[in-house]
């Protein structure tokens, strides 16, 4: 009896599936809050097919967007002023609600990733 159980329970729980409806998010005006070392940042974006215009900090940062699929996305900065903007970020949708998407990314080739979450605004 607990068998059954413990098969129903498995079947239950591994049929369950995260919501990711990311075509919802790969255009639009979003808010973003990310964690790094304890300290929150924010940032405001505008995302069209090809092009993400950010502010940060009163700081105008803009990014060729080109899609891997419809969850995932590579950033390229296209005036890069130091190193460390020269890097490819890539970004992976993990989950979406009807207003907001949470997220993953790092520098392309690099394993540390970092999370967040981006909230549309319109």
């Amino acid at each position: 009896m607990k068998f059954l159980l413990y098969v129903l329970v498995f079947c239950l729980v591994g049929c369950y599936q995260l919501e990711r409806n990311c075509k919802d998010y790969k255009t639009g005006r979003f808010y973003s809050e990310v964690t790094i070392n304890g300290n929150m940042y924010k940032s405001e974006f505008t995302r069209t097919e090809d092009l993400q215009v950010e502010v940060y900090d009163n700081h105008k940062d803009s990014s060729s967007v080109r899609w891997v699929n419809d969850c995932e996305v590579v950033f390229k900065t296209i005036n890069p002023k130091n190193m460390a903007e020269q890097k490819d970020i890539h970004l992976k949708i993990l989950t979406t609600t009807d207003s907001s998407y949470t997220f993953e990314y790092s520098y392309v080739g690099e394993t540390k990733k970092q999370k967040g979450v981006a909230y549309r605004l319109d």
